[in-house]
């Protein structure tokens, strides 16, 4: 890890973090350890016995001068123009919700047999995840949609795999033979 200690007149910093003063005993242990050489305890737990790299800059001429913000780019929440996906209209389900949908299933599972956990993003926006022994088949997917969201039953609907993007048109293939084990399945309507 490297670190990088800047001392100024009125106290010192560290990596542009907020000025510590020379006169707290917290702050002047630091800077003992770092006199003699040695980690300072602080920094040692910081980096949970890797190495440590401190350089130090001396601005004891100068007052302490808050850093600007870096600007940071590519921060934000990326999206995809042109995609396949579903605009998902929903919010993301809690993990205890996920959990409740999964012990409500009306999927029988063999827990004798390999298991795998399949999201499904249908076309209206919402998720359904549910857990699939590797054994079922692409149609016992349909099936879940249909009796999980009883409106698709009218509805014609193909499911397709993300990247790359691929129908499963074989629906008596097994989860494991259409090589989508623990894998996001969107539902598109024709």
């Amino acid at each position: 890890v490297q670190i990088l200690l800047k001392l100024w007149r009125n106290g010192f910093s560290l990596d542009d973090g907020e000025l510590r003063s020379y006169s707290d005993p917290i702050n002047a242990q630091f800077l003992e350890s770092v006199k003699r050489g040695e980690i300072p305890v602080e920094l040692q737990r910081l980096v949970h016995g890797g190495q440590v790299n401190l350089d130090m800059e001396d601005h004891q001429e100068q007052e302490y001068v808050k850093p600007r913000l870096r600007f940071k780019a590519f921060s934000g929440e990326g999206q995809k123009l042109g995609s396949l996906t579903p605009e998902i209209v929903s919010t993301p389900s809690s993990p205890e919700e996920e959990e409740k949908s999964i012990l409500n299933a009306p999927v029988l599972i063999d827990d004798s047999m390999p298991a795998t956990k399949i999201q499904i993003r249908l076309a209206d926006g919402s998720r359904l995840i549910q857990r699939f022994n590797q054994t079922h088949r692409i149609k016992d997917i349909r099936d879940f949609i249909i009796q999980s969201r009883p409106a698709f039953a009218t509805t014609d609907f193909v499911l397709v795999t993300t990247f790359p993007n691929r129908e499963l048109t074989d629906e008596s293939l097994t989860l494991q033979e259409a090589d989508i084990l623990n894998t996001v399945i969107l539902q598109q309507l024709k």
